[in-house]
């Protein structure tokens, strides 16, 4: 039936018939707050790139993710900057690492809140590159051996899920395998299994410290302009056994979210990347946009195009904006 019998404004009248056909919803359950663990005490350094965001020492850390899981965000992803940096990233597996010292605090204070790792080493080698470097190219399966010490590493300390985002193949199998050797069986994977190499990452490097010293990552981070690529790397770390897979970035790469969750049926998280946030900041503070609801309508549309958890800098703005009763 076409119009004049079929009117869909019927439908979006009120508020209460717009909520009661509403397709996507999302909750404050729905956000994984990312963190930056810096050493030293009572530090809270402010991210110049990213207005919000800071690097903290352990002690502030944990005060935020407190503050964070009191406003119903479940969950957090661990960054850390550490003390030193070599060829091979070797603090990131240290037991007096930083983020291990994070994951320590936050069980014990915070025992229900759920600890996320980033595994990789970009943060932790002084190339800023991702992995062991022979003759400036990262050497895949060298990696592979130092993934697996890092994860078992964080493992050890606390940590709830594992999520490497460095972009080796067989990185999901060689980290299963060193988990359950290790008698972590228990410990799930989240993999990055669809990390673009993408400019949105920005800020980011400012955050974490990160740069590469000399090139790029595009020979191990996924090409933007590869769909079919990217199903296939999901495939494949599918069947190395990964628990939950993400998509990075996510609101240029809601096609791939889609398909992802057309066919796959594992839990599905998203990463609202660091550019994408600190464009909404800037032109929030310029007053060119409202800031909470487009916020608010790009984290909707996320879950719209099949994300089940989402990454975000500003969780726990949408998480205020949630609790106090937002509505598209």
């Amino acid at each position: 039936m076409s119009f004049p019998t079929t009117r869909l404004r019927r439908l979006r009248r009120t508020p209460i018939l717009r909520r009661m056909v509403r397709e996507t919803h999302f909750s404050a359950s729905d956000l994984i707050l990312p963190l930056f663990a810096v050493p030293g005490q009572g530090v809270e350094h402010p991210i110049s790139s990213m207005p919000g965001v800071f690097q903290h020492s352990v002690d502030r850390l944990v005060e935020t993710a407190q503050a964070a899981f009191d406003e119903g965000i479940p969950a957090v992803l661990l960054f850390g900057i550490p003390e030193f940096k070599d060829d091979v990233g070797s603090s990131s597996w240290s037991p007096k690492g930083i983020v291990q010292q994070a994951l320590q605090a936050l069980s014990k204070q915070i025992p229900d809140l759920v600890t996320i790792a980033d595994v990789c080493f970009c943060e932790y080698t002084d190339h800023g590159h991702c992995g062991v470097l022979e003759a400036q190219e990262v050497d895949n399966d060298l990696t592979l051996a130092n993934l697996a010490k890092q994860s078992v590493s964080l493992a050890e300390a606390g940590a709830s899920i594992i999520a490497p985002s460095d972009m080796m193949d067989g990185r999901v199998g060689v980290i299963r395998g060193a988990l359950d050797d290790a008698g972590f069986s228990a410990v799930p994977i989240l993999s990055y299994a669809a990390k673009f190499a993408s400019a949105f990452y920005g800020p980011f490097r400012e955050a974490a410290e990160s740069a590469p010293s000399f090139g790029d990552r595009r020979g191990y981070q996924m090409d933007p302009a590869n769909l079919r690529e990217a199903m296939r790397e999901v495939e494949l770390d599918v069947e190395e056994g990964t628990d939950m897979i993400m998509v990075k970035p996510a609101l240029p790469y809601l096609d791939v979210l889609s398909h992802l969750r057309q066919s796959f049926d594992h839990p599905l998280a998203a990463y609202h990347v660091s550019g994408e946030y600190a464009m909404i900041q800037a032109a929030a503070e310029k007053g060119w946009i409202d800031g909470d609801r487009v916020l608010m309508e790009s984290l909707l549309s996320i879950r719209r195009a099949g994300a089940d958890l989402i990454i975000t800098y500003g969780a726990r703005e949408a998480a205020r904006l949630l609790n106090t009763g937002w509505e598209p």
